[in-house]
């Protein structure tokens, strides 16, 4: 039942030829002339990652960038769950649990392991040192696709609990960004005698609707609360399919790279802060995880599993550590309202994908947070 065994990456080729073969025929849509990205992502941009991905990418150099991490699998409530596990070599390392986002995969903290892991080899003090445990989250990448509905916040949460207690940590901390913003610091509410604490980037904490809540707001939290608003307005098209009809979507992700390639690219260019602020090869590994395990459609289930819990989650008493990156909508009396705000710091440089825009920052803040709670 707690059975962990060793997981190695290795796609068949035909796997890659049926890919370049997709793309080679792929069927373009029009669009409106001078119509930028006011209705999507353009199909130039679409066009030049594909044909790039068809031509210039090479998955076999980051499946071997992947493989050069210990990875496992293990079964964990029905479902198989993939995660690297990279012990530190400080016998005092902190064991270490980071959480993913969509539509991102383990792909996306390949820069921090290492450091987090090994801070001496890489400039750090060897006192910040972690036991870093990164895992694809259920449905996604080379965990899914699920086979079973009700994979909500809470059950992934419950799952790595389950997953840290396999793997011999008793306490531990959590950081996340996106989906793990919100899973990370569930986490620590269903196991809070576990969690010492969690550091979130990409954290967002809604408004209750009172206007005394967001009275006295400082000029940068006046910017982020419009963030919000046109994300509601402009931008939350992609979350209201998901969480309603994820199966109807999925026929087009499973069935076309390029449809895959552009409604990713879509969150990967603006969520990015600027078409290009992420570099193409980190874009294409996720899109490629994603469509070699045909999990685009499973993972867009998450939204539609945690459409319910969308609101104000029970406070939480763990210490809470939170960046806040150009584009965040973290507000932090509202911050403050749903967890004990233990660490606040604020960057002008990365975005929503800040292990992949700013992992030095990134890194630094994760070990800045835990340093006093070791």
């Amino acid at each position: 039942m707690n059975h962990i065994a060793p997981f190695h990456i290795d796609v068949p080729q035909t796997d890659l030829d049926d890919l370049n073969d997709r793309l080679a025929r792929t069927r373009w849509p029009d669009e409106l002339p001078g119509a930028g990205w006011s209705y999507g992502v353009p199909v130039a941009r679409v066009r030049e990652l594909a044909e790039y991905w068809r031509t210039g990418y090479d998955w076999r150099a980051h499946e071997a960038r992947l493989n050069a991490f210990p990875q496992f699998t293990t079964l964990i409530d029905g479902e198989r769950i993939h995660f690297l596990h990279v012990r530190s070599p400080e016998p005092a390392a902190m064991p270490l649990i980071l959480g993913h986002g969509w539509p991102s995969t383990v792909a996306d903290f390949l820069d921090l392991v290492g450091p987090l892991a090994d801070p001496g080899a890489y400039g750090g003090d060897p006192a910040d040192a972690f036991d870093v445990v990164v895992p694809s989250l259920p449905g996604y990448g080379f965990s899914g696709p699920t086979r079973s509905a009700g994979w909500d916040v809470t059950r992934v949460a419950r799952a790595w609990a389950e997953l840290m207690r396999r793997l011999g940590h008793e306490r531990y901390g959590a950081q996340g960004g996106d989906w793990g913003a919100r899973i990370s610091p569930q986490l620590a509410r269903v196991a809070p005698s576990r969690v010492i604490g969690v550091h979130t980037n990409a954290l967002t904490a809604l408004p209750s609707g009172d206007p005394d809540e967001l009275a006295g707001l400082t000029e940068a939290e006046r910017g982020r609360l419009a963030g919000l608003t046109r994300w509601k307005d402009e931008r939350s098209g992609y979350a209201a399919i998901q969480s309603t009809r994820p199966q109807t979507l999925a026929y087009g992700l499973a069935d076309s790279p390029a449809g895959q390639l552009g409604w990713y690219t879509e969150w990967f260019d603006d969520y990015g802060d600027a078409v290009g602020s992420i570099d193409r090869d980190a874009i294409l590994t996720n899109v490629t995880i994603y469509w070699l395990t045909g999990t685009a459609g499973s993972a867009a289930r998450l939204y539609r599993e945690s459409a319910a819990s969308w609101g104000r989650p029970e406070p939480s008493k763990v210490p809470l550590g939170v960046a806040v990156f150009p584009g965040d909508s973290t507000i932090r009396r509202l911050a403050e309202r749903d967890h004990a705000v233990a660490h606040w710091s604020e960057f002008d440089r990365g975005g929503h994908f800040a292990a992949l825009q700013a992992p030095d920052l990134l890194t630094e803040d994760i070990r800045a947070f835990f340093r006093p709670l070791r």
